[in-house]
Order: C-alpha cells, then structure tokens, then sequence
C-alpha cells in the first residue's frame, strides 16, 4: 500500500528553524508533486507549499515565502521543507502529500497523504 511518512516536527522556539522530510513507502516520489499542508486546531487546512516532479517548479503560502524552502532528492526518494524564522502561528500539523506530476490547486488531486507531525512554535 503506497503511503507517506512524515519526520522531523517538534518543538521550536521562535525563531528557530526545523526540517520536515517526506518519505514515501511503497513506491518513488519520482513522478509526483509533493506538497506541504497544515491544520491547527480549529483551522481549515492549507496548502504552504509544493514542488513539482516536471522541472521542479516551487510554490508557497505568502505567510511562509522567504522563511520555507520546500526541496527533493530524488535520489534519496524525500522531500524536504526547511522551515527557517519560525512564528507562533506556524504551528501545526503538518502533512505531506503526493499528486501526479505537478502541484494541482484542487486539493483532491493529491491522492496519497501522510499521517502528519506536529510543529510548535513557543518560547
């Protein structure tokens, strides 16, 4: 069964910076965009960023732009979101998923999610 796992979530203080990585198991992230989406309790989902698997074009959240870098390495079959000058209203759960090829906005194009991991941002 294809799935995602996500690491690297944790508690960091503001300012601070984490890296997520998104592993897929069961099949390559080759031919698939991956994007990065969050929830915070009482919040809708939103997505914060995603690459695509064609010419690994990049897109972010205006709220995370020039603080996240979302990266893959095909050869290590991950993607990453570097997450850099942290804010409180970063926190969230944090999930990762995978579309065909490229970053749909529709969100039900991203057919394969991840379980999720929590980042906090507090002092």
């Amino acid at each position: 069964q294809s799935q995602l796992v996500e690491s690297g979530g944790g508690l960091v203080q503001p300012g601070g910076s984490l890296r997520l990585s998104c592993t897929p198991s069961g099949f390559t992230l080759e031919h698939y965009a991956i994007g990065w989406f969050r929830q915070a309790p009482g919040k809708e989902r939103e997505r914060v960023s995603c690459i695509d698997s064609t010419d690994g074009g990049t897109y972010y959240l205006d709220s995370v732009k020039g603080r996240f870098t979302i990266s893959r390495d095909n050869a290590k079959n991950t993607v990453f979101l570097q997450m850099n000058s942290t804010k409180p209203e970063d926190s969230a759960v944090y999930y990762c998923a995978a579309a065909a090829y490229v970053c749909y906005f529709d969100t039900s194009r991203f057919h394969i999610w991840g379980q999720g991991t929590q980042v906090t941002v507090s002092s």
